[in-house]
């Protein structure tokens, strides 16, 4: 039986949740609550609320919380003004709005 449903490849970490470990997600990652350990997906996003700390991949990254250590972002990252990006940074497009922020050290690729 085929799973029509687009949300099926899709990961919610919700608030108040913390995980510790390796995640793969093909499809869409939202966390709200606390990540650590590696997390792989096509599209990233973080809330207010969420917490991303280690070995972090993905295609698109929409930050409103925290995202910490060695990241890499194959196409847009977009750092919202409540955002905090810390650590080893790849990007290929940044977007940072008024008020976010980022400390260490990035690259383009």
């Amino acid at each position: 039986m085929a799973d029509n449903n687009p949300t099926s490849n899709n990961l919610v970490i919700g608030d108040g949740v913390t995980f510790k470990g390796s995640i793969s997600a093909p499809g869409k990652a939202i966390i709200n609550g606390v990540v650590s350990g590696e997390l792989i997906a096509d599209d990233l996003l973080i809330g207010q609320k969420g917490k991303v700390s280690g070995i972090v991949r993905a295609r698109e990254m929409d930050v409103h919380g925290e995202l910490n250590e060695d990241i890499s972002c194959r196409s847009h990252l977009l750092i919202h003004s409540t955002g905090k990006v810390s650590g080893k940074l790849e990007y290929h497009e940044i977007e940072i709005e008024r008020g976010g922020k980022f400390k260490g050290t990035m690259s383009q690729k």
